[in-house]
């Protein structure tokens, strides 16, 4: 339960800075309700055209999108902001140790996501091994006549599932894949002993044992430096020329130009992406136009319920941040 904001000294709910109402970037109309319970809502547009009389009221930011960008022009204007609040687990968007430096604190929804992140990378997964969408143009095809008895696809009962990135997302899209009785292998940073148990997961200490055994490689993984073109030509090499990759990470966890060619060249089967870099690509982008490819519009998080779990976290972290309290889900800057 959220528990009350604080009211400033002439009475009035703390203001709080977001892109837009409504539009591609901005909070959707049906979480006003509950916004503004709390804050007096301010898009930047308002801010900008007054400054001088709005600053003093800012005390948080709401970011939706990656929206408003966060720089230190931004900073510098808002003397008052105690805390950022982000929608989403990722935030790379985000310059840690500079918004630190101001002494503002930043936190995510990190939990909220989990659970819709992990049916969107099942549905990617089950989408392109049956070849779903080759088989719904065929269904519809005003040229089709009957349907070619040998038309087939890829088996995922019984499959191997390699996830890279055994964290929240990657354990709960375990948790599916074993209903699907796959053979589950994983990668990460730690081992996972209570995880691969519960879900009779296999751990695998090199990246090159996953890749070399699995049907479908899942990246589930944190976008950190490290992280970055995790997946680039030697490990695309590595994978069978019947597998496929799955993503729903960040974009930039994989070299696109050397998927490109992978997928080309027929060195893997397939990819299936909800993630690109950027976002969205440019039209014309070889990976638009590749029919081994399926690309979603990063909607990994994109359901009602979720999005509506996403702003009570966002504004429990600022609530908790102008109450004095440990912020929720508060993102270190180490």
């Amino acid at each position: 339960m959220l528990h009350s904001g604080v009211m400033d000294s002439m009475g009035e709910l703390p203001g709080v800075l977001v892109e837009e109402i409504g539009g591609i970037c901005g909070v959707v109309e049906e979480h006003l309700d509950l916004i503004k319970k709390h804050f007096t809502v301010i898009t930047l547009k308002e801010f900008m055209e007054k400054k001088e009389q709005l600053a003093e009221k800012i005390k948080s930011v709401f970011i939706w999108g990656a929206k408003p960008k966060v720089d230190c022009e931004l900073l510098q204007s808002l003397p008052r902001l105690k805390v950022i609040a982000s929608a989403g687990a990722g935030i790379d968007h985000l310059d840690l140790k500079m918004i630190s430096s101001f002494g503002v604190k930043v936190a995510n929804t990190p939990h909220a996501v989990t659970s819709a992140t992990a049916d969107m990378a099942m549905l990617l997964l089950l989408a392109s091994a049956r070849n779903l969408f080759e088989g719904c143009l065929i269904a519809a095809s005003p040229h089709t006549e009957r349907f070619h008895v040998n038309w087939v696809a890829e088996e995922v009962t019984g499959a191997t599932l390699g996830i890279i990135g055994m964290g929240r997302i990657g354990y709960k899209i375990a948790q599916r894949a074993k209903a699907f009785e796959m053979k589950i292998l994983y990668y990460n940073r730690n081992r996972r002993i209570e995880e691969e148990r519960s879900v009779g997961a296999t751990y695998c200490e090199k990246l090159a044992d996953l890749l070399q055994q699995s049907d479908f490689v899942m990246l589930a993984i944190t976008f950190t430096r490290e992280t970055q073109r995790l997946i680039g030509k030697k490990e695309l090499l590595l994978m069978k020329s019947t597998a496929t990759l799955i993503n729903v990470s960040r974009g930039a966890v994989v070299d696109q130009d050397a998927l490109v060619e992978a997928l080309q060249k027929g060195d893997i089967r397939a990819a299936a992406l909800d993630v690109t870099y950027p976002e969205p690509l440019p039209r014309d982008h070889a990976l638009l136009k590749l029919k081994n490819v399926i690309i979603t519009p990063h909607m990994g998080s994109a359901t009602r319920t979720t999005r509506r779990i996403m702003i009570e976290d966002m504004i429990q972290s600022i609530l908790d941040a102008l109450n004095g309290l440990p912020v929720s889900n508060e993102v270190s800057a180490i």
